[in-house]
């Protein structure tokens, strides 16, 4: 019997070993192996005291539908919630004090005049300088920048400063001024290119999805939010996804295993599991972290020299309950982003009882604070008992929250977030070329083409179907 081994039981390896079996009838072993004692990667999720904990991810992007769609897939539909839409406002910390990320930005592009030209966040050139993006030419040649200098160009230093960088600081833990805006922000270019101005084009963009997401007479309209969960938490999916992969004979799903080498034997594949075993493989999936992936491979001295040139940083999440009693704040919106000329020790909190329904007890609230990242790193190395204690007082200073906390969990994510930085599609290009040049291999993750869950799954479904053509057309190992 033919056989495919996964190497990585994040998302991706999830996904990968569900569309394998998704798309075909053959019969063919899959194994997928996992190095810690659990699957689901950075996505974990915790209940404790009637609370639910995201301990990574929390959520996914709906105009991203891969992952929406996959939840469908393997049953969760019923169980997609969106955000409570009457709460939306995004906060930005500026000068110390909570202001009101405007109405209608769009990440980082004003869509609506009238909450930009009130808001107390920007100053009044900011906002002149801002507006006047409809009238900055578009850049001309192919070449890469940064999305600090995109940011700059378009929208002004403010907009930077006080809008794109905590925002991006705070889904991607990175910085504006390394980032690749091709690679990370890909739409923006796009948007730049086909309109010659981004308030232009996601004016239009937004025109023209009124149009095309009107319901269907007769159908029930289920509400989707820009950000959707699922009730029970993300590991719920994982769950899920577990279950479905185990559920077939011809899968064997084993945790706790290292494998410590991939080699290349004829047309096939050797991996040598930490002790000595080794087991023969028709095809290779590495869903692993890419440092991960080139410490693994031992056909090609090049390949994970290239690996190891894509950068990762560490983040931690810090989730704190309170009493609602306790708090004066009125909790508002979903959270806030902290911009790094604030100096503070966190780059963003969400409210998540607030965010979501089903997180806490009516009586409390949940709020989930994330350090680390491109920002600060001190604060990784501290004690959670000192990480909780400056996160206490961070929300202290920010929101005036000087209670003790019904309950306090940290998450560690060590070299956890990959980044895009400028030249990483020439990197992924050259990456992507030397693979192909070995069938049967294949690496799959975030590392490569796209940060998010939803990313992850649509390159996983990709890859999955390039494996089955292989195994389709190789004799059995």
């Amino acid at each position: 019997m033919k056989r495919v081994v996964i190497i990585g039981g994040g998302i991706a390896g999830l996904a990968t070993a569900y569309s394998l079996r998704e798309h075909s009838d053959a019969p063919f072993e899959i194994r997928l192996i996992e190095r810690k004692d659990r699957l689901g990667g950075n996505i974990r999720t915790e209940r404790a005291s009637g609370f639910l904990i995201e301990g990574g991810p929390d959520c996914f992007l709906s105009e991203k539908p891969w992952a929406m769609e996959l939840c469908k897939r393997v049953g969760l539909g019923d169980e997609l919630l969106p955000t409570n839409e009457h709460n939306r406002k995004t906060f930005v910390l500026s000068r110390g004090k909570l202001h009101v990320l405007p109405e209608g930005v769009i990440l980082m592009v004003p869509t609506k005049i009238l909450p930009l030209a009130t808001s107390s966040l920007i100053s009044v050139p900011g906002k002149i300088r801002m507006a006047m993006e409809l009238f900055v030419p578009k850049r001309k040649g192919p070449r890469d920048e940064s999305l600090g200098d995109f940011v700059r160009r378009r929208l002004g230093a403010e907009a930077l400063e006080k809008i794109a960088e905590p925002l991006v600081a705070g889904v991607h833990a990175g910085d504006p001024e390394t980032m690749s805006v091709r690679a990370s922000f890909p739409k923006f270019v796009q948007l730049e290119e086909d309109y010659g101005s981004l308030i232009k084009g996601m004016l239009k963009k937004l025109e023209l999805l009124k149009k095309t997401h009107k319901p269907a007479a007769g159908t029930p309209n289920k509400r989707v939010t820009m950000f959707m969960t699922l009730k029970n938490g993300l590991g719920s999916l994982i769950d899920t996804l577990q279950e479905k992969v185990s559920s077939s004979k011809d899968t064997v799903v084993a945790t706790g295993v290292n494998v410590s080498g991939v080699e290349r034997k004829a047309d096939a594949y050797e991996i040598t599991i930490e002790g000595g075993e080794k087991i023969a493989a028709d095809a290779v999936v590495i869903a692993a972290p890419a440092y991960a992936a080139a410490s693994l491979v031992r056909f090609d001295k090049e390949l994970p020299a290239k690996l190891l040139t894509i950068p990762y940083v560490s983040t931690a999440t810090v989730s704190i309950a309170f009493r609602k009693k306790d708090i004066k704040h009125p909790l508002n919106g979903f959270g806030f982003v902290v911009p790094k000329v604030e100096k503070r020790k966190i780059m963003a909190a969400t409210w998540t009882s607030v965010k979501f329904s089903l997180r806490a007890p009516d009586d409390s609230v949940l709020i989930r604070c994330f350090v680390g990242g491109s920002k600060d790193t001190s604060l990784l190395g501290a004690s959670d008992e000192e990480m909780v204690r400056t996160v206490r007082q961070e929300l202290k200073d920010i929101m005036g929250i000087d209670a003790e906390p019904v309950l306090s969990r940290v998450f560690r994510w060590m070299n956890s977030m990959p980044q895009y930085t400028i030249g990483h599609e020439e990197r992924i290009d050259w990456i992507d070329e030397r693979v192909a040049g070995y069938p049967g291999f294949y690496l799959v993750g975030s590392a490569y083409h796209g940060i998010g869950i939803s990313d992850s799954v649509r390159y996983a479904e990709i890859v999955a179907k390039k494996v089955l053509h292989h195994i389709k057309a190789s004799k059995p190992q």
